[in-house]
């Protein structure tokens, strides 16, 4: 039977664990923390993820990307509020999607997102069995990433938003909650 890890991708901090026996287990990132800080943040050389991105955020405030799945599914329009409690800059994509904007590229939200994502895979977490971070292979990943109530007039979006993050960090779904 195929195993299965699960993934709290969070507002603030994202968490990934996997059935042991039944009961879930929560697995540790490379920095050694239960939790991963869904923070991105891009310098003139590097991308980071989590803590690293949180911890030079105070030096590089409009580089540094938290909180974007406030503006997940959701048009520049409508989040104009929120624009002004965020220091980077938020800008409409096409059809008015929001899009982050880093030095001369625009990022969505489900992009970004994913690149939490890309972390916990790169922290060598087995999404698939040709990655094997405990000796044990997975071969499945479940997302969990509470729906919002701008979605509540249109059922497809919150699906179609989990399947485009998990697209960007190349991950196979079993399931999205």
């Amino acid at each position: 039977m195929a195993k299965t890890i699960g993934i709290d991708l969070g507002t603030t901090n994202s968490c990934f664990a996997v059935m042991e026996g039944g009961e879930p287990e929560v697995l540790e990132n490379a920095e050694g923390g239960r939790t991963t800080p869904s923070v991105v943040a891009f310098t003139d050389d590097d991308r980071l993820v989590g803590t690293v991105a949180k911890r030079q955020a105070v030096m590089n405030p409009e580089r540094t990307i938290f909180s974007i799945k406030r503006f997940m599914g959701r048009k520049e329009a409508e989040v104009k509020e929120e624009e002004t409690i965020v220091p980077y800059h938020v800008e409409a994509g096409p059809n008015g999607d929001v899009r982050v904007k880093v030095d001369d590229k625009q990022y969505s939200p489900p992009e970004i997102s994913a690149m939490t994502l890309q972390k916990i895979k790169a922290d060598k977490i087995p999404f698939h069995p040709a990655i094997n971070f405990t000796g044990r292979e997975y071969s499945y990943t479940s997302i969990f990433a509470p729906d919002f109530p701008v979605w509540k007039d249109d059922n497809l979006k919150p699906g179609i938003v989990k399947q485009e993050t998990a697209f960007y960090a190349t991950v196979q779904l079993i399931r999205i909650n």
